[in-house]
């Protein structure tokens, strides 16, 4: 029976908790997500735990946070003055925004404070700092 292999493309049905069974993602209802493994586009505990399951096995893995979007890095929370911001903007906690590095590349940042002059926004992956739990389902193997 074949196995899932570095490099090899599979298709999987997945469920993300969090470590109080809070789900943030899931493919139920969607089209099963297919990727192949080796590139980096998955977080490499996902890889790990996909790595010799078989065929229509299914099973749950535990990833730490180390393993997933790693420790929540202090730097990539920044106050900013709202003079900064479109004039037309009335942020609130919770808001997404983008912002662009001198160099062009798009930063997502969530609004974690609003004061009165200022706001406070987190660059950081909303899953940082979390252990994560998946139940995973490989459906085929390429």
């Amino acid at each position: 029976m074949s196995q899932v292999k570095e490099n090899n493309t599979v298709k999987v049905n997945y469920t993300g908790k969090l470590a109080d069974g809070q789900v943030f993602d899931s493919s139920e209802g969607k089209e099963p997500l297919e990727i192949t493994l080796g590139q980096g586009k998955l977080i490499p505990g996902f890889e790990k735990g996909l790595i010799d399951m078989k065929l229509n096995e299914k099973k749950t893995i535990t990833i730490a946070k180390d393993d997933a979007y790693g420790d929540v890095n202090d730097a990539l929370i920044q106050e900013v003055n709202k003079a900064q911001l479109p004039q037309d903007m009335a942020p609130e906690v919770g808001m997404g925004l983008v912002s662009k590095t001198p160099d062009g590349q798009e930063i997502n940042l969530l609004v974690v404070e609003v004061k009165d002059e200022t706001i406070v926004v987190d660059g950081n992956h909303p899953l940082a700092g979390k252990d994560l739990v998946f139940d995973l389902e490989v459906l085929e193997i390429k």
